[in-house]
């Protein structure tokens, strides 16, 4: 089956097709463009002249390559202009009747060593191929979209695709200067497989009231660093789309957490399917729109829920690095910062970590040696808790067990002058739980910082039923303060971001227990089609398998879901001692420093 590829046909003029014709043309290919629709055919035609337009302008190409790959890209309306393509793109709407409709009239028309390519990334495979008269040369190819700019392309094959089909799509793929991922058939293949479960669980969070849509789209944003919160990216799918691909998946895995959320059917059956309406989780400024306009869930500007305490001083308990990185990011805001360990020289050597962080900053040009003096000499470490007598707010930073934190907030309870905000920064663990060993729940919250907490930008403030709401408008100002961006969300395990992440995480274990793709294909799917900056076995690895293991088990225990509870393979590692990076192997093995 050695097959050249020179003409290849793209079934479907629409965002997709017509970003893949680009991609081909450009890449020397004669394309032949096919849709029933002359709109969509001279859209494409359009869009063509001006993304290659703008490329010339960006120097990335001449204006003769343009000339040339414009000349080598025709279209046509019906499927008899396939006849002579030695490679056939479908992307047609997700829907198995259309797409074996497309299939059907493909056999009676193109040769038979043409190889016949599905855009699908929801519908079976092997279903189209077993339809077909040349099952062995149908294979799924998923680009990502925007096809030009997304370099991963799965190449996916079912039982009867024959290896060369493969060999010969995959080689066009790295010709094209795509990264090739070779995966099996089953619905959403790597990235959707794993990116819409976790879409559904925002959508469901959502949907439960639990945090407000720019909330859980910013604590993603910047808890993660991914490149778009997920109810924003619903938007930018389609709800439709997304509704669609989760039906599928959930129609093989049975998985609640592939069950569509119900308000992704409401939406969707309103007509309200993202920003193509004009409207979904958001209102845009029009049908296929990318601006965001005000609407009735539009929070108002600078509003805040009441006026909180007055904060000058602050007390950090613990000694490790979150303990000394939240104590840096106080004393850089201003605030006199006590830090507190169990014991005097665990205190010093918090502060020289907090010494050695700043003058990494002035040899980089972030921070002047003034400032880094100034900030220094505003904290304090003691020995004893004894020190935050006279504290506005004290944040704990202690190892995440409950009876710890308990043992320490009693502590804290004793110490601390009435009206002092006690906070903690569980991640895991019931705050509501922590705040009972005190004889003042009603000044106990959460503030969720993330690691490093000088660079992460986020904090979840965390309300318990019992936290007063001057508390909660307390920690907010604060955070304003400290030049952190604060998300609300209720007491619950994960709260948004782990709440969000592990059962991501959790679910990419799952797939290599199944043997479905290798580590390396499911982290290069996730960066190039996922736009992560860290796959998920390198996440895992970096945070530690302990930890994640640990935070899989309170999810799991408190929403008592099948599907959260945590893949074997994550606990056997955590038994035999591999823990990630710490331990110089997790998942993969790291050398040792």
């Amino acid at each position: 089956m050695d097959t050249p590829l020179s003409t290849i046909a793209v079934v479907g003029l629409g965002t997709m097709g017509t970003g893949i014709a680009e991609v081909l043309a450009l890449a020397g290919r004669e394309v032949i463009g096919i849709d029933i629709s002359e709109a969509a055919a001279l859209g494409a035609i359009a869009s063509l002249e001006a993304s290659t337009a703008r490329a010339v302008g960006r120097g990335r190409i001449t204006e003769e390559e343009r000339a040339a790959a414009l000349a080598r890209f025709r279209t046509a309306d019906t499927l008899q202009a396939a006849s002579d393509a030695e490679l056939v793109i479908e992307v047609v709407p997700e829907s198995y009747e259309i797409k074996q409709q497309v299939f059907r009239e493909l056999d009676a028309v193109v040769s038979p060593t043409t190889i016949l390519a599905t855009g699908t990334n929801a519908l079976s495979v092997t279903r189209l191929a077993a339809e077909s008269q040349r099952p062995e040369r149908v294979l799924g190819l998923h680009f990502f979209n925007p096809a030009p700019a997304m370099k991963l392309v799965e190449v996916v094959s079912s039982v009867l695709t024959a290896p060369p089909a493969v060999e010969t799509v995959t080689a066009l793929a790295r010709e094209l200067g795509k990264e090739p991922v070779a995966v099996g058939d089953r619905p959403g293949f790597v990235a959707d497989g794993l990116l819409f479960g976790y879409l559904n669980q925002a959508a469901a969070m959502y949907e439960a009231n639990y945090a407000s849509r720019e909330d859980i789209d910013a604590a993603m944003k910047l808890g993660c660093g991914l490149p778009m919160g997920p109810l924003a990216l619903l938007d930018l799918i389609g709800i439709d789309t997304a509704r669609t691909v989760l039906e599928a998946m959930y129609a093989e895995s049975h998985d609640r957490l592939h069950a569509p959320a119900p308000i992704l059917g409401q939406l969707s059956g309103a007509g309200l399917s993202g920003r193509k309406a004009g409207r979904g989780f958001y209102t845009y400024d029009a049908p296929g729109g990318q601006d965001v306009v005000p609407d009735a869930l539009t929070p108002a500007a600078g509003a805040e829920a009441g006026a909180g305490r007055a904060v000058a001083s602050v007390g950090v308990a613990g000694s490790g690095t979150m303990a000394s990185g939240i104590a840096e990011v106080f004393a850089k805001a201003g605030y006199g910062v006590v830090l507190a360990a169990r014991t005097q020289e665990k205190a010093d050597l918090a502060k020289g970590r907090i010494a050695k962080s700043l003058e990494r900053s002035v040899s980089k040009g972030r921070l002047s040696a003034e400032a880094r003096d100034e900030t220094l000499a505003r904290i304090t470490a003691a020995g004893s808790l004894d020190a935050f007598a006279e504290v506005d707010l004290a944040v704990e930073a202690v190892a995440e067990d409950l009876e710890i934190k308990q043992q320490l907030f009693a502590a804290l309870d004793k110490v601390c002058r009435p009206g002092t905000v006690l906070a903690t920064t569980t991640s895991s663990l019931p705050v509501v739980a922590i705040a009972r060993a005190t004889a003042r729940p009603e000044d106990v919250v959460g503030m969720h910082f993330f690691n490093p907490a000088p660079a992460m930008k986020l904090v979840e403030v965390v309300r318990t039923v019992l936290t007063a709401d001057e508390v909660h408008a307390t920690v907010r100002a604060v955070c304003a303060k400290i030049r952190k961006h604060p998300v609300d969300c209720g007491d619950r395990a994960g709260f948004i971001v782990n709440a969000l992440l592990f059962p991501y995480l959790n679910n990419a274990i799952k797939m290599v227990e199944q043997h479905y793709a290798s580590l390396d294909d499911i982290d290069a799917a996730m960066k190039l089609g996922g736009g992560y900056p860290m796959g998920p076995f390198e996440l895992l690895d970096v945070v530690g398998l302990d930890v994640s293991l640990a935070i899989e088990k309170v999810l799991h225990k408190e929403f008592r879901d099948p599907g959260l509870a945590p893949a074997p393979l994550l606990e056997h590692l955590v038994a035999a001692g591999c823990l990630g990076r710490k331990t110089g192997r997790g998942f993969r093995e790291y050398a040792r420093r």
